[in-house]
C-alpha cells in the first residue's frame, strides 16, 4: 500500500481559521484596508497574453533588488514567505539534521523543517518573551543546519537585536539563519546588507502585511550571492504568478501609501496599549502591526472574548494554544476609523465578561 514518508505523516497539522470571516478582521495581521490603487490598477492592465503566458520572475527581480538595494543575484522571489521557509528547509535540512526555532513563533518553521525530516530543537523565549541570545546559542550543536527567527516575532511583537542576530550567525556558521523580517515596515531596522559578511543570513520580506496583498503571494528571500543558486535550484522556474509579477512594480513604487498606512498603525498601537493596561489586561509589547494580549488565565477565557468580540463585528486570533500563551489573543492594528470600533468593542466586552469571569472564580 502506497503510503507517505513518515516525517509526512507525523507532521501536525496548521488549519488557519479563514471562513466566515465577517467583520473587521483584525485576526491575520493583514492590511485593514488593502492594497494601493496603483495595484488595483496593475491588476486591471493585465492582458490575456500575460495571462496565457509562464511567468517571468527575473525582471520584476531586478526592481524589487534595486528597490531593496541588493544585487538581482541576492535576491529570489517566491510564493509567500511560506515558500521561501520552504526552500531553505529542502535546500540545507537532511533527515536527523536540527532546525532550531524559539517559540512561540510561526508555525510554519516547525512544519517545514519535519516535513524534510529534520529534528525540531524548540528555545522558549524569556518569561517577558524577551529575545534569550544566550539560550539559543547554547542549543546549537554541530548538528544544527537551520535557525529561524522571525523578527519581529509573531505572536509576541518582540525583536531580537542584530547584536544578537550577529552573534546566532557566528555562532553556527554550518547552519542557514532565516531572519523573518515579514514586519518589517512597523519595526524599521533590517539585516539587510550584513548578509554579505555573514554567508549564512538569509532575510525574507513579504508583500502580505503592509503592502495588503496576501492574496497575490509574494515574498522575497535575500542572502549572500554565493548560496542564492542552490535556493534556485529547488525553486520552480514559474513560482511567482503572472498577476503578481505584474503588481509588484506598482506596489514597491507607491510609497506614499505604505508610509501613511505604516503611520496610522504605529498611530493605532499607541492607542491599544495603554487601553489594555488601562483596563488591567497584560500585554507585550509590540514593534509589529498587532498586540499579544491576556484576556484570561485559560482558553476558555480567549474563546469567551473571542465570541464577545465577533458578536461586536470584531475579529481577533486566539493564540491560547501557543506555548506559553493561555488565555491570550492577538489583536491586529489598523486607522484610525478601525481603532474607534475595536477600542468601543473592547470596552464592551470587558463589561459584559468580567461578571461573568468573577462569578466563575468564586
Amino acid at each position: 500500500m502506497l503510503r507517505a514518508r513518515e516525517a509526512v505523516r507525523t507532521l501536525p497539522s496548521y488549519h488557519p481559521p479563514l471562513a466566515g470571516r465577517q467583520g473587521l478582521r483584525l485576526d491575520f495581521n493583514e492590511n485593514t484596508v488593502g492594497c494601493s490603487p496603483r495595484v488595483l490598477d496593475c491588476l486591471r492592465g493585465l492582458t490575456f497574453e500575460q495571462l496565457a503566458r509562464y511567468p517571468e520572475r527575473e525582471p520584476v527581480e531586478a526592481k524589487i533588488a534595486a528597490f531593496l538595494g541588493v544585487a538581482a543575484s541576492e535576491l529570489l522571489l517566491t510564493n509567500g514567505v511560506d515558500e521561501a521557509i520552504h526552500l531553505l528547509c529542502q535546500t540545507y535540512l537532511d533527515p536527523g539534521d536540527e532546525a532550531l526555532i524559539v517559540v512561540p513563533t510561526y508555525s510554519m518553521y516547525r512544519i517545514y523543517a519535519m516535513a524534510a525530516g529534520a529534528k525540531v530543537v524548540s528555545v522558549p523565549l524569556g518569561e517577558r518573551f524577551q529575545f534569550c541570545t544566550n539560550a539559543v546559542c547554547d542549543r546549537i550543536t554541530d548538528r544544527t543546519r537551520l535557525i529561524a527567527i522571525a523578527n519581529p516575532n509573531n505572536p509576541t511583537g518582540t525583536v531580537a537585536t542584530p547584536q544578537d542576530l550577529r552573534r546566532i550567525a557566528t555562532s553556527a556558521p554550518q547552519a542557514a539563519l532565516l531572519v523573518d523580517e515579514a514586519y518589517f515596515e512597523f519595526y524599521g531596522q533590517t539585516m539587510l546588507g550584513a548578509h554579505r559578511d555573514i554567508p549564512n543570513l538569509f532575510v525574507a520580506r513579504t508583500f502580505s502585511k503592509a503592502y495588503g496583498m496576501a492574496g497575490l503571494r509574494a515574498g522575497v528571500l535575500v542572502g549572500n550571492a554565493e548560496q542564492m543558486p542552490s535556493l534556485r535550484r529547488v525553486s520552480s522556474p514559474y513560482n511567482v504568478n503572472a498577476a503578481a509579477l505584474a503588481c509588484l512594480p506598482g506596489a514597491i513604487a507607491d510609497q506614499a501609501y505604505i508610509q501613511q498606512y505604516v503611520k496610522e498603525v504605529l498611530e493605532a498601537r499607541s492607542v491599544l496599549e495603554p487601553a489594555l493596561e488601562a483596563n488591567g489586561i497584560p500585554f507585550w509589547p509590540s514593534q509589529a502591526n498587532f498586540v499579544l494580549a491576556r484576556v484570561g488565565s485559560s482558553a476558555a477565557d480567549s474563546t469567551a472574548f473571542i465570541q464577545q468580540m465577533r458578536a461586536r463585528g470584531i475579529l481577533v486570533r486566539d493564540r491560547s494554544a501557543d506555548p506559553g500563551c493561555e488565555g491570550c489573543v492577538r489583536i491586529t492594528l489598523g486607522p484610525k476609523a478601525h481603532t474607534a470600533k475595536l477600542l468601543k468593542a473592547l470596552h464592551e466586552t470587558l463589561h459584559e465578561l468580567r461578571p461573568l469571569q468573577g462569578a466563575s472564580r468564586s
